[in-house]
């Protein structure tokens, strides 16, 4: 692997596969500057509706005749754009991506507006994707982090085109910029192809910016009735630090053992095998650069709200009180570093990693560095987080009928 940068500061890290047929490439470009609800949203839309020099057809076509994979997407701190090629149509999917960075001309900004419109009020639809939704909403309040689907929505009405081409322009000209490369292609040959192309954007900004962090000092306890529902959804969940803390090795182990392991998670064992009480029952860990969540959600029938909350605590209590033996945090480390290595497998997984950790600002080497510390972690340390973490300012979300 080998970081360099370009020639406008765009940090470039490089890794070379051999004999591996396609190649992929990433380019991340840190928010700096905060936008209403729903902007950056509809902007990684627009990237496919034209360029300066192509048509959304020709665009589109084009993509077609050479296999290029092209996509666009809005992370919590960054946008990320990113293609996947031929080994042999490098130079090509190269030219078309410079094309779509540097011109791209936001057209069918209406209908694309439209059709977001329609897809969120669908999704809403699912009571999942709505507990979910008034879950973020409520415990990131206050913060960009809380532009839920729900928000967005009652944002739409008032962007318009010149709302997306400014906050484009903005994270243009202030942001840092990171490229990440992974395939069978010589250094050389990729890095002066990169400067020649992308070599004159904006000069990437280093410093990512100080920006507020998420906050909760309450609980937030939300009730949202649907008449037409047969199962209730609870979740639950805290503000943690994220993946720059000390505390990320246990938190990420405290997550696989609580509800992230499938069948032989405490809570799949507790609430579903020994209780009955769930359909569906699991933890998460979500990860954002100015902070994190840890949740925990089941869905269950109406009359056992209340058993599955007092499961909750009872199960949270369990591990603040008691240390994890030493098999069930191994079976935990295993399990992790085992998820880890197999999203890691394709060029394109690599590349997306590389990107996100850098364009984060937790390093390159981020896996790396965290395997050997997930490594090191003891049982006290699990019962220390659980106990720091899981306190009374939390969020609570129910949706029943």
């Amino acid at each position: 692997m080998e970081i360099t940068k370009l020639g406008n500061n765009i940090d470039f890290v490089y890794k070379r596969n051999p004999d591996t047929p396609r190649i992929a490439l990433y380019l991340n470009m840190s928010i700096n500057n905060l936008s209403k609800a729903g902007v950056n949203s509809l902007m990684t839309r627009l990237f496919m509706q034209g360029t300066k020099n192509r048509t959304a057809q020709e665009l589109s076509e084009e993509l077609d005749k050479y296999a290029i994979e092209f996509t666009s997407e809005l992370k919590l701190d960054y946008i990320k754009l990113k293609f996947v090629c031929l080994n042999e149509d490098f130079e090509k999917a190269l030219e078309i991506f410079t094309d779509i960075v540097k011109n791209s001309t936001f057209d069918d900004f209406d209908k694309e507006k439209a059709k977001l419109e329609g897809e969120i009020i669908a999704e809403l639809d699912s009571p999942r994707a709505k507990i979910i939704d008034n879950y973020y909403k409520k415990i990131y309040e206050n913060h960009t982090y809380g532009f839920t689907n729900s928000v967005i929505l009652e944002n739409l009405n008032n962007i318009k085109k010149s709302d997306v081409k400014d906050s484009y322009s903005a994270i243009l000209n202030d942001s840092k910029k990171v490229i990440a490369f992974v395939g069978d292609l010589d250094f050389e040959y990729v890095n002066n192809l990169l400067d020649k192309n992308l070599g004159d954007l904006p000069q990437s900004n280093p410093v990512l910016p100080n920006l507020k962090r998420p906050e909760l000092s309450d609980k937030k306890e939300v009730e949202i009735i649907q008449s037409d529902l047969n199962q209730s959804h609870i979740l639950k969940g805290w503000l943690c630090e994220t993946a720059d803390s000390k505390d990320y090795p246990a938190l990420a182990l405290l997550n696989i053992i609580l509800g992230a392991s499938g069948l032989s998670s405490r809570l799949f064992l507790e609430l579903r095998d020994k209780k009955g009480l769930a359909y569906v029952v699991r933890s998460a860990y979500d990860i954002a650069r100015l902070g994190a969540n840890f949740s925990i959600y089941i869905a269950t029938e109406p009359k056992n709200i209340e058993t599955s909350l007092k499961g909750f605590e009872e199960e949270i209590e369990k591990i603040k009180s008691i240390p994890v033996d030493e098999e069930e945090l191994e079976n935990a480390k295993n399990n992790i570093l085992g998820k880890w290595a197999f999203i890691s497998e394709t060029n394109s997984q690599q590349a997306n990693w590389l990107a996100h950790y850098g364009i984060m600002g937790f390093g390159f080497d981020f896996f790396e560095k965290a395997e050997e510390k997930i490594k090191l972690v003891k049982p006290e340390d699990i019962k220390y987080c659980a106990n720091k973490y899981f306190n009374n300012n939390y969020v609570l979300t129910i949706l029943k009928p």
